[in-house]
């Protein structure tokens, strides 16, 4: 029966929502295949499958007096389906019935057969209702967030800058932050909105200040070891620096002027106050930049061999031990733009009248750029060439071309065609500044405004005519916004916009086609920053502090390495195409050596990551053998196997648990003595049969990854006891470890495919599905099984469905609305 039960799917047993419209139809009910019967006498058919199945297996515990999970049968009748009411809970039914969820196993169960004819009847009528009656759902007025807005700066003016950072953190919804419900407006997140519009439109126009000011980069480090100062490594520290480099950082820097600019390092003194910024620590060399933006980078050179030797005495609070040698000149090498522009000389400890050390090689823990001096011109800028696509020669040309400026930008910025009642503002504005500081400054102030003008902060469209409550198409422009909003978080280039205005972007080959060109872009990687970042909870990584004295190895490296192998697998899967099954099983993954030895992986030399074939025999592969993953669904002490089999649930099958109780007991670590292993510790807290109904979804999956400890690394004991990573599921199926784990998810593989789905359906919305949402998700992932699973065929079924494409036409408020609201027409 549970293999039975496995073979229900609504990959098989499911009317797709196209063939719906042809009246074509294929069942599959566990083991029996049946010919589609008749509108008919799948009608006559209803209350067989509906009475038994609710009746026999539902109503005992989902009844209006005990209403457990919130949720009764009593009130749901078969016409339901036909007419849509009470949609929410019959998608609930269907979801926890088709996964063999429902009943619970403990519980009477209904034949394999009946089951499978019931997931089929309820999901191909709810399938036909959607179809008869398209429903996009909310679609309410979104205020871009923080990247969407910094990027749109971006794209828009050609200025690069760390706006996102200058506004405060956006809200979360559903596990992402552009949710249209939870992106609110204060009056202090319009001021610094002002104030990073401001910064924008100076930086763009070259109409900054030629004083000079610094600019500050931390390098990331680790905290000091032993009282003996911050670590560093033999090792180039990134891809941006020199192959034969050691140490030092590579930064991003806009020059606002041609001059020169001071870059100074602070170096690491080897002592318990690595906090402190001391003059002897600091080294500068002052270098020639014109206006733009420029790569600087500093490094040490590599010794290949001997190392750099180092002092492995330790200092302690009273006691500071003396190197036996003096120390010796290393030369830093400074680079901008990839050219050595200098070398400066700097001892290989530092050397105090009270105290000298050297237990690490020298490296930067921070790096300064200050300028411009001597500043000269800067019109070779290219966000000023960007902007300025014109130059009056005389005063009676400014207005003109002032209107083509601000008309230009405004038509990217608002997304869409502006006329002259729109522009008016813009352009008053600019006649205001231009009469008290010139043409320039002008222009400057009316970017400036554009910046924080409504059209732009938010995701404004355009109202649909038709049948009130009628579902229709929105505009060309407002789905060039939505598609560039979802690939790019951004706002649509100049093609987009083009296709656009000649109507032909909702053409279904022209809109795969530039889906398509959007995937291929650059400006993609803001799905894996945005998107992957948030679903699997890599921006935590961050946060995550593991205790140092349980995992000495863990380290700044290898937590950017963790990241960076999560990055680089999500955008691979993404760029290539691959089936979204890589993200359950692969035999590759991305590694560098500092990562491959956190895995035991032999062969990989240096810092540079590189694709990397996974035999057989490495339990890697995957999202759920990336350290990453393995480390944000940890404690810093230890493992998780609720966390971890929480995750899963979560965002890999979008079945989470219930929330617990507020009264849960802390796990107990110890028992007459004696160190518990997580398992141990679990199944006494399992005793409690409150806690055991979340536990025996959770737990086995959890229990599937202990080989992996809290920083993702591979061991086989665990509180001195070797460990048992087998399990058996809720509905008995057994299976052992991370493989076996890979397996009973893959046997679930369209389980997986609709998670996903509804996940990034979600991202690409910005609003929660709801369950006229649910037919669609199911068809998108059914057309993507026909393909391989292929992630673009997911992401090309997200954008042509009914809720990313239409819009619902509002209802005009009823007088009985109005009179409760107190609206009374002016008179």
């Amino acid at each position: 029966m549970v293999e039975a039960l496995r073979r229900i799917s609504f990959g098989r047993g499911v009317l797709a929502l196209s063939a719906l419209v042809s009246g074509s139809c294929l069942y599959a009910a566990a083991d029996v295949t049946a010919v589609p019967p008749s509108a008919p006498a799948l009608e006559e058919r209803r209350a067989e499958l509906v009475e038994p199945m609710l009746a026999d297996y539902c109503s005992r515990c989902h009844n209006d007096f005990d209403h457990v999970a919130g949720l009764s049968v009593e009130g749901l009748k078969a016409d339901d389906i036909a007419t849509g009411r009470n949609a929410e809970t019959w998608e609930k039914i269907l979801r926890r019935v088709a996964a063999g969820e429902m009943p619970p196993h403990s519980k009477k169960q209904p034949e394999p057969a009946l089951r499978a004819d019931f997931v089929n009847w309820l999901d191909e009528g709810r399938a036909r209702f959607v179809m008869a009656n398209p429903d996009p759902g909310a679609a309410p007025v979104r205020r871009l967030n923080r990247r969407e807005y910094a990027n749109a700066v971006r794209d828009l003016l050609g200025v690069e800058g760390d706006f996102a950072a200058a506004l405060p953190p956006d809200n979360s919804g559903f596990g992402f932050d552009n949710i249209a419900d939870v992106l609110s407006v204060s009056p202090t997140l319009m001021e610094r909105y002002v104030a990073v519009a401001g910064k924008a439109a100076r930086l763009a126009t070259g109409l900054v200040p030629k004083r000079d000011f610094v600019t500050s980069w931390q390098v990331a480090k680790d905290g000091s070891v032993m009282n003996s100062g911050i670590p560093a490594f033999n090792e180039r520290a990134g891809a941006d620096l020199p192959l034969g480099s050691r140490g030092g950082t590579a930064v991003r820097y806009t020059a606002r002027w041609d001059g020169a600019y001071d870059v100074a390092v602070w170096l690491n003194s080897n002592t318990n106050n690595e906090s402190d910024r001391l003059a002897e620590d600091r080294f500068v060399l002052r270098v020639p930049m014109k206006a733009g933006v420029h790569s600087v980078a500093v490094s040490f050179r590599r010794q290949t061999w001997p190392d750099e030797a180092v002092q492995v005495v330790r200092n302690t609070t009273d006691y500071v031990p003396l190197p036996l040698e003096k120390p010796v000149d290393l030369p830093l090498d400074v680079w901008v733009d990839g050219a050595r522009a200098g070398t400066l000389t700097v001892p290989s400890f530092r050397v105090h009248p009270r105290y000298s050390q050297h237990n690490f090689p020298r490296d930067v823990l921070q790096l300064d750029v200050a300028g411009p001096f001597d500043a000269a011109g800067n019109a070779d800028l290219a966000s000023r060439k960007a902007v300025f696509v014109c130059q009056p020669k005389r005063t009676v040309e400014e207005a003109l071309c002032a209107r083509r400026i601000l008309g230009s930008l405004a038509r990217r910025a608002w997304r869409g065609p502006v006329s002259e009642a729109e522009l008016a503002p813009l352009l008053k504005i600019y006649e205001s500044e231009r009469a008290a500081g010139g043409f320039e400054s002008g222009v400057e102030a009316g970017i400036e405004a554009l910046l924080v003008s409504p059209r732009f902060l938010f995701a404004v469209e355009t109202p649909v005519a038709g049948p009130a409550g009628s579902a229709q198409h929105i505009s060309d422009y407002d789905l060039a916004t939505r598609l560039s909003l979802f690939l790019w978080s951004s706002i649509p280039d100049e093609r987009l916009l083009a296709l656009a205005g000649q109507g032909k972007l909702h053409q279904p080959v022209v809109l795969a086609a530039e889906i398509a060109r959007m995937l291929a872009d650059r400006r993609a990687e803001a799905l894996t920053e945005n998107f992957a970042g948030q679903w699997l909870y890599l921006r935590n990584l961050d946060q995550q502090r593991p205790d140092i004295n349980e995992f000495p190895q863990f380290d700044v490296p290898l937590r950017s390495a963790m990241a960076t192998e999560t990055r680089m697998f999500f955008g691979h899967v993404l760029a290539a195409n691959r089936p979204v099954t890589d993200f359950i099983r692969a035999d590759y993954t991305f590694l560098n050596e500092r990562l491959a030895r956190h895995y035991g992986i032999d062969g990989v030399r240096g810092p540079a990551f590189r694709k990397v074939s996974l035999g057989a025999d490495i339990p890697r592969g995957g999202l759920l053998g990336q350290a990453s993953i393995l480390t944000v669904t940890s404690y810093g002490n230890r493992t998780s196997v609720v966390k971890r089999g929480k995750w899963i649930l979560d965002n890999m099958l979008a079945s989470p648990p219930p929330p617990p109780p507020a009264d849960v007991p802390a796990l107990k670590t110890e028992h007459d003595g004696r160190l518990l292993t997580a398992r141990e510790q679990l199944e006494l807290h399992r005793a409690n049969p409150a806690c055991a109904s979340c536990h025996q979804r959770m737990d086995p999956l959890g229990f599937a990854l202990e080989n992996f400890d809290a920083v993702g690394a591979w061991r086989a004991q665990d509180a001195g006891q070797v460990i048992d990573a087998g399990a058996v599921l809720a509905d008995g199926t057994a299976f052992k470890g991370f493989t076996g784990l890979q397996q009973i998810l893959l046997d679930r593989r369209e389980e997986f495919a609709r998670a996903f789905t509804e996940r990034l359906m979600t991202y690409a919305l910005g609003r929660g599905l709801g369950p006229q949402d649910m037919p669609a998700v199911r068809a998108i992932a059914r057309d993507a099984a026909k393909d391989d699973w292929r992630v673009q065929t997911i992401i090309r079924g997200i954008v042509m469905s009914s809720g990313f494409t239409l819009r619902r036409v509002p209802t005009p408020p009823t007088n009985v609305a109005l009179a409760v609201s107190g609206w009374r027409p002016h008179r």
